[in-house]
C-alpha cells in the first residue's frame, strides 16, 4: 500500500488511472479525479501551450517533443477526458487549423493534408490514428491506408519506400496502439480487430523481444523501461498494448517478458526510469534515469496485476 500512496500523491493524470486500474474506485470517484487532469498539473499546463493556431511549438511535428504531435500524444497518454470543453477545444483547433505543413525538411505534396489526415508514414501514421480516435476526430481514410500496409509477417514498417520488405517492432507498435484506439472509439470492425491480431502475433513469434530466427534479444534497450516513450518500443509498452487489448496474459510466449517486468521492481516495490530518449520538452514528468519513476512503476503494477502476479 505504501507503493499506491505515492502513486496517489502524484499528478492527477496518474492518480485517476491509479484508482482505475489498481485500487478500483466507483466510477464517479475516478471520473472526479480524471476532471483535474484539465485544471491542474500536467495536463493543464500542456493545454495552456497550445497556441491560437492550434499548434504547440509552432510545428506539426519534429525530431523534438514539443510539436502539437506530442503534446497530444501526451495528452491521450495522460487521460484528458476527451469529452471535456478543453479536449473538445484543443482537438476542435488542431482539426480547424493544423496542417502537415512545416512537419518535414523538404516541400512534399501531403504538406496541405490537414493534422487528423494524416501523412505517409505508417509510425506517423498509426500514432495519428490513435490521438485522433481517442478526441473523437475522424480517422477512417488513415485506418483503410494502414490496413492496406500491413505486410505479410503481420506487422508495418516505416521503411518499406526505402526497400524495406519485413516489419519493425518500433513501426509496429505505433499502429496496434491506433488501431486498438479506433476500435474502442468505434465499436471494432472486424477487419480492424483482425490485423491487429495478426500484428500482435507477429510480436508475439518473437516473445516481444527476441528475433524469431535466433532468439537473440533483437535490442538490449527494449528491456529497458521509459515514459514518455515516444515513438521507441521497449518492452513494457509492448505488454501495456497486449493488457490494454485484452490479451491472453497466460499466453507462454509472454512467460518471460513478465518476469523481466517483475525482475525490475526495486527493493521498495517500484521501478525506475531507465531510459530517457534525448530531446527538448516541456517539462519533466520525472526526477531522471535511475530514479523512481510512479509512471513505470502504474505501468508494470497494472501489467503484473493482469498477469495475475
Amino acid at each position: 500500500m505504501a507503493v499506491v500512496d505515492w502513486l496517489l500523491d502524484s499528478d492527477p493524470s496518474i492518480s485517476w488511472q491509479v484508482m482505475r486500474d489498481l485500487t478500483q474506485e466507483q466510477a464517479d470517484v475516478i471520473a472526479a479525479e480524471r476532471s483535474r487532469v484539465a485544471t491542474e498539473g500536467w495536463g493543464a499546463r500542456l493545454l495552456a501551450l497550445q497556441a491560437p493556431d492550434g499548434q504547440w511549438g509552432g510545428r506539426p511535428w519534429s525530431h523534438d517533443w514539443t510539436d502539437t504531435f506530442h503534446a497530444l500524444e501526451l495528452l491521450r497518454q495522460l487521460g484528458l477526458d476527451p469529452e471535456s470543453d478543453q479536449a473538445r477545444r484543443a482537438a476542435g483547433l488542431v482539426r480547424e487549423r493544423v496542417t502537415w505543413k512545416g512537419g518535414a525538411p523538404v516541400d512534399t505534396p501531403w504538406d496541405d493534408n490537414r493534422f487528423f489526415d494524416g501523412e505517409v508514414e505508417p509510425c506517423i501514421n498509426g500514432n495519428v490514428v490513435a490521438t485522433g480516435s481517442y478526441f473523437g476526430q475522424d480517422v477512417e481514410g488513415l485506418v483503410d491506408r494502414l490496413l492496406r500496409e500491413q505486410l505479410p509477417d503481420g506487422g508495418w514498417n516505416c521503411e518499406v519506400e526505402n526497400g524495406a520488405t519485413v516489419s519493425s517492432f518500433g513501426t509496429t507498435i505505433n499502429v496496434l496502439e491506433g488501431l486498438l484506439d479506433h476500435e474502442l472509439a468505434q465499436g471494432g470492425a472486424p477487419e480492424v480487430a483482425a490485423a491487429r491480431r495478426r500484428g500482435e502475433e507477429y510480436m508475439l513469434e518473437r516473445r516481444l523481444f527476441r528475433r524469431k530466427s535466433t532468439g537473440e534479444v533483437i535490442d538490449p534497450t527494449w528491456l529497458q523501461f521509459s515514459f514518455p516513450t515516444w515513438y521507441f518500443y521497449d518492452l513494457l509498452r509492448g505488454l501495456e498494448h497486449l493488457r490494454a487489448a485484452d490479451g491472453n496474459a497466460a499466453d507462454p510466449r509472454l512467460a518471460e517478458a513478465i518476469e523481466i517486468v517483475e525482475q525490475r521492481r526495486d527493493a521498495d516495490g517500484r521501478w525506475q526510469l531507465e531510459n530517457s530518449h534525448p530531446g527538448q520538452v516541456y517539462f519533466a514528468f520525472e526526477d531522471g534515469d535511475g530514479r523512481p519513476s510512479r509512471w513505470n512503476t502504474l505501468r508494470a503494477l497494472r501489467v503484473l496485476r493482469w498477469a495475475g502476479r
